[in-house]
């Protein structure tokens, strides 16, 4: 047991004390052992489970099954990344295009391994967090980072000869590059170090820069955009496809961003486009026109038109009306628009001229998800990757000549069946009557015994769908009778920006009510019942796990929780969290305290309370959300809770080593972690591996 240590804050008149402040100072003695002694206390509950070694050997086979990406196109190169095996991290490989202009399948291509980050780490924790080419394909900008922390350094590498340039530039998480024309240097985003800006800031202040090749990045890189600007703007560069225009998009939280151009012929500093509205905007200059994608009062989504220069917003010409499916974006590929929609939580491809009229729909092979897409306005061909839960990931060529659809590559998975499976889309009311949709899939003739070990997940935030995807793991569960079910929950981009606003801030309480309902419906519609559901969530996702055990405890047998936020008095005080503040509000806020309090997970642990068995998951070195929450919240329960001891319905605590938020995690982790998760759901749910 944790010892207790109350601390009390004062949040505009209400007292509220936290028994666990001690906990969130992770560089401790006092902490570290705490840990150590959990670590041990979990171990001892996992280690030997029943059947342990089996779920491990099959999920060995389920995770060497590999990845693959869709290419960017620059010059006469592709470049992609592929997993295959027992790689811990993909590897970017760059395909040559053949003489006859054409993609060369798998098996005959000139497939070159360009970067393979398996060789920088021998225990695989160094990934490949991003890549960018320059227009022709010369070189390569891409980020690296250690242990799952995704705070990326950039280095640049010669496409022909594989050479390593001298350049490099630290504090570059998740940058967006736009490389000039002639390949000579590039517009990027990264963070400020330690001393220039106030103690503890370092995460914000995403400033664009320019980088000229063999420069000095601290002293002769040229500040470009975000001096004097809220240290929690986003911003993300592209550059028109002659090189005249740097547009600029802004992102400032989940429901609003603001689009810059900077004329660079003329030097001129960048100009907001956008009028300082509540929505958000996407755009891509071409041919001296900007391509807006916009939700401006329409929630599914437009595309307007406007002479690139031109700043008067009455100027803009809708193209593309809103539909009744949501517009995701849309890009110029060979002189047309792409564009991928979503409908009912399915993805949707169409084809559009330049004026907005619509060409063709792209045919797709199932009800699934359209991941990524790669293509040049100056290319008559185009990629995506497509996958479903029965449909492993593959990358499809669509011809803009002829009409003509190819496969260009795809993952094996030669130890499953995918046609042993089925996939229904169920629909359920919310408990204010709103129509919740949800993915169930499990084995073919599976009986409605109301007795089947159910695995439930949802999201639940941040405008992220939560589309058809092919997951390795979950076969494990059904192969074993286990019902796999994915809720489309408000807050979600399912249905477009109203979908969102009805599951954020003050209304936050409806994505809870949604998981609710989709656990009823999973009870009443006798797939399950309460002995034998468990839910699993991570991120925002944990955050909806810790609303769960808090406020319907009864509901449910087991819940894994990973990389949660459970203390969200205080959330916005570690990591990047402040950027998240328009989706959730901030204690700091008056009204918004109200809200926030009458939720949060960490504040509504009742004591005597019989809890689910519960699996909280965490990483050392996660830089998103804090490992904090985690292990306030499994002391907590713990001391409160009526099984907080107990052996047979546990209340455990998981902390990942040399691993971050779960981006760049090696398989040889992820096989690690999901042993312990199978085999902690297996037992308690009564599955005889």
């Amino acid at each position: 047991m944790a010892e207790i240590k109350p601390v009390a804050d004062t949040f505009h008149g209400t007292r509220v004390v936290d028994n666990y402040r001690w906990l969130e100072n992770g560089n401790s003695p006092e902490t570290q052992q705490w840990v150590a002694q959990e670590m041990a206390y979990t171990r001892g509950m996992l280690a030997h489970l029943a059947g342990r070694d089996a779920i491990q050997k099959r999920l060995t086979e389920l995770l060497s099954i590999g990845s693959v990406t869709p290419p960017i196109l620059a010059g006469h190169h592709y470049f992609y990344t592929r997993r295959e095996g027992m790689q811990n991290q993909p590897i970017l490989y760059v395909r040559e295009r053949t003489s006859d202009g054409v993609a060369s399948a798998k098996g005959d291509g000139p497939d070159r391994v360009l970067l393979d980050p398996n060789q920088l780490a021998t225990d695989g924790t160094i990934a490949l967090d991003w890549f960018q080419p320059s227009e022709n394909g010369k070189y390569v900008a891409y980020g690296t980072s250690p242990s799952g922390s995704e705070m990326s350094t950039l280095h640049i590498i010669e496409t022909k000869t594989g050479t390593i340039l001298p350049d490099t530039i630290e504090r570059t998480r998740a940058a967006s590059i736009a490389w000039t024309l002639d390949n000579s240097g590039f517009y990027y985003t990264r963070y400020p170090k330690k001393g220039d800006v106030p103690e503890g800031q370092e995460m914000y202040h995403r400033h664009v820069f320019y980088h000229q090749l063999g420069d000095d990045p601290a002293l002769d890189d040229k500040l470009i955009f975000g001096e004097g600007r809220d240290a929690e703007d986003w911003p993300s560069v592209s550059l028109s496809n002659d090189g005249h225009w740097l547009l600029i998009n802004v992102q400032q939280g989940w429901t609003k961003s603001e689009l810059f151009l900077m004329d660079l012929k003329a030097g001129t500093p960048p100009t907001r486009i956008t009028t300082g509205k509540n929505f958000l905007y996407g755009g891509e200059v071409y041919n001296d026109k900007l391509y807006i994608t916009t939700n401006e009062d329409a929630p599914r989504y437009r595309v307007f038109v406007a002479d690139a220069g031109n700043y008067d917003r009455e100027a803009w010409k809708e193209l593309i009306p809103q539909a009744d499916a949501v517009l995701q974006g849309a890009g110029v590929f060979g002189g047309k628009l792409f564009a991928q929609y979503e409908q009912n939580a399915s993805s949707q491809l169409r084809l559009f001229d330049l004026d907005g009229k619509k060409i063709n729909d792209l045919a797709l092979p199932v009800i699934g998800t359209v991941f990524g897409s790669g293509g040049r306005w100056d290319r008559d061909e185009l990629f995506y990757g497509f996958q479903s839960f029965t449909f492993t990931p593959s990358i499809y060529r669509y011809d803009l000549k002829d009409g003509s659809t190819s496969l260009w590559t795809k993952v094996d998975a030669p130890s499953i069946d995918p046609s042993a499976y089925e996939v229904n889309q169920e629909w359920f009311k919310s408990k204010d009557g709103t129509r919740v949709p949800m993915f169930v899939v499990h084995k073919k003739g599976v009986p409605k015994n109301g007795k089947n070990p159910t695995l439930l997940t949802a999201y639940g935030g941040f405008n992220v769908s939560m589309t058809p995807s092919f997951s390795r793991n979950a076969y494990l569960w059904m192969e074993h009778g286990g019902i796999y079910a994915v809720a489309n929950l408000r807050g979600g981009a399912e249905f477009g920006e109203d979908w969102h606003r009805a599951g954020m801030l003050d209304k936050k309480q409806n994505v809870f009510d949604d998981m609710i309902a989709a656990a009823e419906h999973l009870i009443a519609e006798k797939y399950t019942d309460k002995n034998h559901l468990a839910i699993q969530g991570g991120s925002n996702g944990g955050l909806l796990m810790g609303a769960m055990m808090t406020q319907r405890p009864d509901l449910f047998r087991a819940v894994v929780c990973q990389v949660p936020l459970l203390d969200m008095l205080h959330y916005q005080d570690f990591q990047i969290a402040k950027l998240w503040i328009p989706e959730y509000g901030t204690s700091e806020d008056p009204e918004q305290f109200k809200w926030l309090y009458a939720y949060s997970p960490y504040h509504h642990v009742k004591a005597g309370t019989e809890y689910p068995a519960i699996l909280f998951m965490t990483a050392d070195t996660d830089t998103r959300v804090d490992p904090m929450h985690a292990k306030k919240m499994a002391a907590e329960m713990q001391a409160e809770a009526k099984n907080g001891a107990s052996r047979t319905r546990p209340i455990l605590l998981r902390i990942e080593s040399k691993a971050g938020h779960g981006a760049g995690k090696p398989v040889t982790k992820q096989i690690e972690e999901f042993t312990d998760v199978y085999s902690f759901l297996f037992w308690q749910l009564g599955v005889k591996p």
